[in-house]
C-alpha cells in the first residue's frame, strides 16, 4: 500500500502572508487522514510548520503517520523551509507525562524533533499577596532599551540551541520587538513591570493582553526574569504572583505561559504554582 499527500484546495496565504495549504492522507488513494502545513513569515526564519496531523482512528499504528509527515516535510523544502515545528496538545487531565501524550510524542522523536518548549495555562483565583519588602512598579522609558537587549539575548541564544542560525534567530526577536512592543511601555495591551525588594530591582514581568499566542487564555507572560546576583531567592515566585495580581485586577482570568525544555527550575515553579501543561512544542532541523 502507499501512503500519499494529496492536496484539498489551492494553496492560501494567512494574515500574516505564510503560505498554507491542507492535505489528505490517502493509502491508494483512499483517504485515512490529514494534515496542514504552514510556510515560513516573509520577515522571519526559514520556519515551516507541520500542523493538525491527524490519522482517523482505525488507521493508525501502521506508519502512515511517520510517512505523511515525511512527506509534508518535503513539501516544506520546497518552500525554502529549513526547520519545521509541530506541536502535540495535551489531555486536560495530564501532568504531561500520562497516557494521552505519548502517540504523538513518539512519532515526533522517531522522525528528529526535539522539544522546545510547552504552553502551561492557570485559572486564576484569588488575588495573591506579594511577599513583606516586595512591590512592583512599571518599567520606565529609559529603561526600555536595556530590559529588551538583555531579554533578547536570552530568546536568541534559545533558538540558536535549537539548530536556527544567529542570522534567524535575530530575524525572529526583532520581529518579536516590532509587532508586540512598538511603543515601548506605552505599547497597548503589554504591561511591563519591575519587582523591588527592599527598594533594590530584583527582576521584571512582561505581560501581554492582546495578541496572545494560543486561544483559552486572557493573558500571556511573555517574559519573567530575575537579576543573576538576586537568584535563589524567591523572587521568580514574587514575580508571578506580580502578574497574576495584575491580571486579575485588568479582569483577566486565565493566564499562560511557554517555559523552553530544559528550563527545570522554571517549570517546578510554575507547577508548584498551579500552571498545568496544554501543549508541547517541537522542532527539527530540514536536512
Amino acid at each position: 500500500m502507499t501512503t500519499t499527500l494529496r492536496p484539498t484546495g489551492p494553496e492560501s496565504r494567512t494574515a500574516e502572508g505564510r503560505r498554507s495549504r491542507a492535505y489528505e492522507i490517502c493509502v491508494n488513494s483512499r483517504p485515512v487522514g490529514a494534515v496542514a502545513l504552514l510556510g515560513p513569515a516573509e520577515d522571519g526564519p526559514a520556519l515551516g510548520r507541520l500542523a493538525r496531523l491527524y490519522v482517523h482512528e482505525g488507521e493508525r499504528r501502521r506508519g502512515r503517520g511517520t510517512v505523511a509527515a515525511l512527506a509534508a516535510e518535503e513539501a516544506l523544502r520546497g518552500w525554502g523551509c529549513t526547520h519545521v515545528e509541530a506541536s502535540v496538545p495535551l489531555a486536560a487531565d495530564t501532568d504531561g507525562s500520562g497516557e494521552a501524550v505519548p502517540a504523538g510524542v513518539h512519532l515526533l522523536g522517531v522522525l528528529g524533533y526535539a522539544e522546545r518548549s510547552c504552553h502551561m495555562i492557570k485559572q486564576l483565583g484569588r488575588r495573591p499577596e506579594l511577599p513583606p519588602g516586595s512591590a512592583v512598579r512599571p518599567l520606565t522609558d529609559g529603561e526600555f532599551d536595556a530590559w529588551w537587549a538583555a531579554g533578547a539575548a536570552t530568546f536568541v541564544e534559545g533558538l540558536v540551541s535549537l539548530g536556527f542560525s544567529p542570522e534567524q534567530a535575530a530575524a525572529r526577536s526583532a520581529a518579536v520587538r516590532r509587532t508586540q512592543l512598538p511603543n515601548g511601555p506605552a505599547s497597548p495591551g503589554v504591561a511591563l513591570r519591575v519587582l523591588t525588594c527592599e527598594g533594590t530591582d530584583v527582576g521584571s514581568v512582561w505581560l501581554a493582553f492582546a495578541g496572545l499566542p494560543r486561544t483559552g487564555v486572557d493573558a500571556w507572560v511573555y517574559d519573567i526574569s530575575v537579576v543573576p546576583e538576586r537568584r535563589g531567592e524567591g523572587h521568580g515566585r514574587s514575580l508571578m504572583l506580580a502578574a497574576e495580581r495584575n491580571c486579575l485586577d485588568a479582569g483577566a482570568g486565565r493566564l499562560g505561559l511557554n517555559v523552553f525544555a530544559g528550563n527545570t527550575p522554571a517549570r517546578r515553579l510554575y507547577t508548584s504554582l498551579g500552571y498545568r501543561p496544554v501543549e508541547r512544542y517541537f522542532v527539527k532541523t530540514l536536512l
